[in-house]
């Protein structure tokens, strides 16, 4: 556990605690009336910072009345991570149901507080497709990706956080310091997306398939099992009432925080009113694939509705697309969906990681594979910067901290077509998120919205934030090692997992 908190882990504790004055009841009364008054619409608001996305969670967690589900692919033991689970377990306490679904592959969280966690009555966990971590021994990883390479790498990407049925957020972010810009040694430029009212329903529809799913597994069931095939781990009601101490104990210790929390605590604005004051009203679009993706057993392809519905908005694409997503790594099909905009006299731009900023060789390698002809199509490319100059007073900060400047990557998931619609969600643009990888993500038909987060991928765009992959060979900024190691990725035949 860390023992320091910059600016923005104070405002989320300070949401986490509950510093806005109004009760719950009267903060729900004000989210029904937002949706009564705008019958069958959705209200949506782009997290498009850090703080906002912390605070927008934060004040949800502290008001939900009646349920909270969360859907995230990692979640990690780090301030942010700890801090949002003992959010959950505080609403559990006063009788909210909490569900939380995590992906296998990346949890961070030890066995004892997963199981302690999972025997509070109104506190329950399910594991997606646990094949490689929670209660698996290091013989059955081993068995497990030697017989089943598919079912190994098909990972539940969606990142889904729900109140009361209500209001959902859903973007890039997963549940960790470096998505928030409070790491400080890498942090993520990322965008998430709130929603309130109709939409909210499909959100919660695609909670429950994944749910009921047989791929998401009970926590209590994933230990103890026979012979060497689980790990033998237990948890009874004094140790889970320990652990439920040291969480509360851990968030409300002031050596976990700067001086100034205090005069945050006492000046926090109530967060949710004012976001859902600039909320943009109208028809809202949530997209998901259901549980394993496709019905591919044993090969690595098959697409996923995600794809389709992606597909059709460029496929539809009339004058332009601008795409940021970390990772650009194109199938043959994508390829060809975006020859075909092209040749239609469709722009298409499009803002990813750098050599310099990614922190996934292997997917860098599959893009570094075809970036000239990928330019030679006729994409414009431009590569983000690990110090862009909109990061400055981020790093800043950061750097001040720690006497160390962190790296900037990019980890957003965005399409804007014809400047009128926008995707936001979990999609990246490679392989594994077209066809193993569940994903999920609203598109939003309205062009004063779409207008607004183009503006800011073409900010990101900016010869102060990015190179352009086709003038400044931005390669020549890394390491001689770097490159030397992203040339090994690159003779690998493992472009169906990038």
């Amino acid at each position: 556990m860390r023992t320091t908190l910059t600016l923005l882990t104070l405002l989320l504790f300070t949401a986490f605690t509950g510093a806005a004055s109004a009760g719950p009841d009267a903060s729900m009364e004000f989210i029904d009336g937002q949706i009564a008054a705008h019958v069958g619409q959705s209200g949506s608001y782009v997290l498009d910072t850090g703080d906002e996305a912390l605070i927008a969670r934060a004040w949800l967690a502290d008001h939900a009345q009646k349920s909270i589900e969360v859907q995230y692919f990692i979640w990690s033991t780090d301030n942010v991570g700890i801090l949002a689970a003992e959010a959950l377990l505080r609403a559990a306490e006063r009788g909210v149901r909490v569900r939380v679904i995590v992906d296998d592959l990346l949890i961070d969280v030890p066995d004892k507080t997963l199981l302690a966690l999972a025997r509070h009555p109104n506190f329950e966990i399910r594991i997606y497709n646990p094949k490689t971590s929670v209660g698996t021994p290091l013989q059955k990883r081993v068995y497990n990706v030697a017989t089943d390479l598919r079912g190994v790498n098909q990972r539940m990407h969606n990142k889904t956080f729900l109140v009361d049925g209500k209001v959902g957020i859903t973007g890039g972010r997963n549940m960790a310091a470096e998505y928030f810009d409070y790491n400080h040694e890498f942090n993520f430029r990322d965008r998430d997306a709130l929603l309130v009212g109709d939409t909210v329903k499909t959100m919660q529809a695609s909670f429950e398939e994944f749910w009921k799913s047989p791929l998401s597994v009970r926590v209590d069931e994933l230990y103890n099992g026979l012979g060497l095939l689980k790990k033998h781990v237990t948890v009874d009601e004094a140790e889970s009432r320990k652990i439920y101490r040291d969480i509360h104990t851990y968030a409300a210790s002031p050596k976990h925080f700067a001086p100034e929390v205090h005069k945050a605590i006492d000046t926090t604005p109530q967060a949710f009113p004012r976001l859902a004051g600039q909320m943009v009203w109208g028809q809202a679009q949530f997209i998901s694939d259901r549980p394993g993706k496709n019905d591919n057993r044993f090969l690595l392809g098959g697409g996923g509705h995600s794809t389709a519905a992606l597909a059709r908005l460029v496929n539809e694409a009339q004058h332009s697309v601008v795409i940021q997503s970390p990772y650009l790594v194109l199938s043959d099909a994508a390829f060809e969906v975006f020859r075909r905009a092209i040749a239609r006299g469709v722009r298409v731009r499009i803002h990813t990681n750098s050599l310099a900023s990614t922190d996934n060789l292997q997917a860098f390698s599959g893009y570094r594979n075809q970036r000239k002809s990928l330019l030679e199509m006729g994409l414009e490319i431009y590569e983000y910067k690990p110090e862009p100059a909109s990061s400055r007073a981020l790093l800043q900060r950061l750097t001040a901290a720690n006497q160390k400047k962190p790296v900037a990557a990019l980890h957003a998931k965005t399409l804007v077509v014809d400047s009128k619609s926008v995707f936001i969600g979990t999609f990246n643009l490679d392989p594994r998120s077209e066809n193993l990888n569940t994903e999920c993500g609203v598109i939003l038909h309205d062009e004063a919205l779409a207008r607004t987060v183009e503006k800011a991928i073409e900010t990101d765009m900016q010869p102060g934030n990015s190179w352009s992959a086709a003038k400044d060979d931005p390669d020549r900024y890394v390491s001689l090692g770097k490159r030397s190691r992203v040339r090994f990725w690159q003779l690998q035949p493992v472009k169906p997992l990038l």
